[in-house]
């Protein structure tokens, strides 16, 4: 089963003290690939550092071979469709991280998405 996941999915199982720690450690057993757009690496990166500090993000990262992740490259399309995305869902709180985790979905035609939000 291949998902995309969200910083809010990826946090909460990196830090046993997130809430949602327990619920994510059990659909993250029952997936074989999670797909990681850069985007939200980029995040997730910036705010483990601000949780947990520089020392276990580079462990996060230096792990991150060795884990069901696969850090997936934006396409143009998928920046374009981010774009499409913003644009039709402007008043709302979508941003380019959560657009780029649709924009994924969509090209990869994945229809979960690891997320708390």
């Amino acid at each position: 089963m291949a998902a995309v996941a969200d910083t809010s999915y990826v946090l909460a199982l990196a830090i046993a003290s997130q809430k949602g720690h327990d619920s994510c450690k059990a659909v993250h057993r029952n997936q074989t690939i999670i797909y990681l757009p850069q985007t939200t690496l980029a995040e997730v990166a910036y705010m483990l550092t601000r949780e947990i500090g520089n020392k276990q993000t580079a462990q996060f990262l230096l792990d991150l071979p060795q884990t069901k992740y696969r850090i997936e490259p934006l396409t143009p399309a998928d920046v374009h469709r981010s774009a499409e995305i913003i644009s039709e869902y402007s008043d709302s709180r979508v941003d380019f991280v959560d657009a780029s985790i649709i924009a994924v979905a969509e090209r990869k035609q994945i229809n979960t998405i690891l997320t708390l939000d």
